[in-house]
């Protein structure tokens, strides 16, 4: 049967299906690789045959933020794909210069702040709030109000992550050259990522490490949680951030963090083991303390208090190195100044 153009295409037959990862997807995360390889399924069925172990990478189990290399073999459940899914993106793809898949077509445009940018690489200040990308019951994301902001760009990927109550400095690559080159940066943890974080309470040392092994779980509606573990826990990740004290009140203590190793929730679940929760955590937080500060008539607190404050690399095309720095955000430096006052 000849397909003519324009026409509908056929629903995918429903059986298990095997992806080679070619040079144009190496680098992407398996979610993201997914949602553009499987057309008119619903990204939160593509989320669940993630965490239900269904999608295989060389025959292993792989969580939705692995990063996919060429050559990678993925195996994948039988889905069943809509007609109108698929009629839907068919148009689209007719559309002079269409390039934005189902997921991006449901997000606004939108420019945020840009701390830095060139031909290789785009680095923005990220608000709080907003989630870097769609999935997990979020439409969308940073990536996906880009790609929509600028239909003329042939490339754009998050080069790493941030939470999404986190703001703060946030690189995407231009080019997939240099997402290789700065993700490998990461990996190889030759970058500088320091935070800024407010805890309750007085920090007890002007310096301390916190080597604390980290474990990954899902609660039973399917969200997902990190807790401290013993380091021989089978599923233990060694993980290591340095706590420096910038700031102290009588209740409060602004914090410089250093990290050393890029574990999902790190300091947020660090500082909670400490005892001393980062305020405005609404999973690991203190959430009495937290309602009570959102209702503060002088300078109520509405998000949490953890800031992606300086990034350090070396620039993937020159070589140069890059330091980056996102002030705070109007509404954390209001609450600073009300809860640790500065004096002189």
């Amino acid at each position: 049967m000849k397909h003519i153009i324009g026409a509908i295409p056929p629903a995918e037959p429903v059986q298990v299906k095997t992806v080679l990862v070619d040079e144009e997807g190496a680098g992407q995360r398996l979610d993201n690789f997914l949602l553009r390889h499987l057309k008119g399924v619903p990204k939160t069925h593509v989320y669940r045959i993630i965490r239900s172990g269904e999608v295989r990478i060389n025959k292993g189990r792989a969580a939705a933020d692995r990063r996919v290399e060429a050559g990678d073999s993925i195996r994948l459940p039988p889905v069943r794909t809509s007609q109108r899914a698929l009629a839907k993106a068919g148009a689209m793809a007719l559309g002079a210069g269409a390039r934005v898949d189902e997921l991006e077509r449901s997000a606004p445009a939108r420019e945020f702040p840009i701390l830095l940018e060139d031909d290789a690489l785009l680095a923005i200040d990220k608000p709080a709030g907003v989630a870097v990308h769609g999935g997990s019951g979020v439409s969308f994301g940073v990536i996906e109000q880009l790609r929509m902001a600028r239909p003329q760009a042939r490339f754009l990927e998050l080069v790493h992550r941030l939470d999404r109550e986190t703001s703060g400095v946030l690189l995407i690559a231009k080019k997939r050259s240099a997402l290789k080159h700065l993700q490998d940066q990461f990996r190889e943890r030759v970058t500088g990522k320091t935070y800024l974080a407010l805890v309750h309470g007085r920090w007890p040392a002007a310096w301390k490490v916190l080597d604390k092994s980290l474990h990954k779980y899902l609660l039973a509606n399917g969200e997902r949680r990190v807790k401290v573990v013993p380091k021989n826990h089978p599923d233990a990740m060694p993980s290591l951030t340095l706590a420096k004290i910038l700031r102290s009140g009588e209740q409060f203590t602004l914090l410089e963090l250093a990290l050393k190793t890029g574990r999902t929730h790190q300091i947020r679940v660090h500082l909670a083991a400490e005892g001393m929760p980062i305020v405005g955590d609404e999973k690991y937080g203190d959430f009495e303390l937290n309602r009570s500060l959102q209702r503060s008539p002088s300078a109520p607190l509405r998000r949490m208090f953890l800031h992606a404050w300086q990034l350090r690399f070396t620039h993937p095309a020159s070589g140069a190195p890059i330091a980056l720095q996102a002030e705070l955000p109007t509404e954390l430096a209001q609450f600073l100044e009300h809860a640790t006052p500065s004096h002189g």
